[in-house]
């Protein structure tokens, strides 16, 4: 049966690759997008049903969750929206972390407690199936570490990891909840050669992993029948230098 999965942030790299993954598997895939590129153009193309959605706008996150829940169904929610915003940025130190907390925390409780019922619905369809809906939440490798220069960011990371655990706990057994806390996963057009010499070689496994790694390990957890609650990290071994 083809599942319906919810990505937030399909505009660019993890979430236009997942949302493209999900689409040529035959499952529904609906997208948020904040700001419009051409990518959202083709994945409309390709069936995707998308709403745009800024998830630092309360009002922008009531409406999604409207939408989402008028849907027929619900298997899957990945939280891979984000905002990587440095700590010397513009705002204030206050609204900078109200905005990191924002988009990582606030937008990502909000939606899986209005959407509870949908991913326990669809997972009662299978009976024989221990943990059939999920809940993703796309955290960092610096929720653990720490950062500099995104204090910030790596605060609301981590908060967004505490989600994990207390979901998987609320909403076991019916939807497992799991986080994946990348690294270093693509690199930008625009990153030159000394900026990735100098990335690489922050890893026990100096390379770019690559969207694939992301969507196998996604793959995996929404298998598993027997893992909820955990946070996997991509990093290539990074704690270890």
């Amino acid at each position: 049966m083809n599942k319906t999965v919810l990505i937030t942030g399909v505009g660019k790299r993890i979430g236009y690759a997942l949302a493209k993954h999900f689409l040529a598997r035959g499952d529904n895939v609906i997208g948020t997008y904040r700001s419009h590129y051409d990518s959202i153009e083709q994945l409309r193309k390709l069936g995707a049903t998308l709403i745009q959605c800024d998830l630092t706008e309360t009002t922008s996150v009531a409406n999604l969750i409207e939408q989402v829940n008028s849907a027929a169904r619900l298997d899957c929610i990945i939280h891979n929206a984000s905002d990587w915003l440095p700590d010397n940025n513009p705002l204030s130190p206050s609204d900078t972390i109200n905005r990191m907390m924002q988009v990582h925390v606030n937008a990502p409780y909000e939606i899986n407690l209005a959407l509870a019922d949908l991913l326990i619905q669809s997972a009662q369809l299978n009976t024989d199936v221990v943990g059939a809906s999920n809940i993703i939440h796309i955290t960092d490798y610096v929720a653990e570490k720490g950062s500099k220069k995104h204090i910030a960011y790596a605060a609301s990371k981590a908060a967004l990891h505490n989600l994990t655990l207390s979901f998987a706990s609320k909403l076991a057994p019916h939807v497992k909840v799991n986080s994946i806390a990348p690294a270093m996963i693509l690199f930008n057009e625009h990153d030159d050669d000394a900026y990735k010499v100098k990335a690489l070689a922050k890893a026990i496994l100096p390379k770019e992993a690559g969207n694939h790694e992301i969507i196998a390990l996604v793959e995996y957890l929404q298998s598993s029948h027997y893992v909820t609650g955990r946070s996997y990290a991509v990093d290539g071994g990074r704690q270890l230098m």
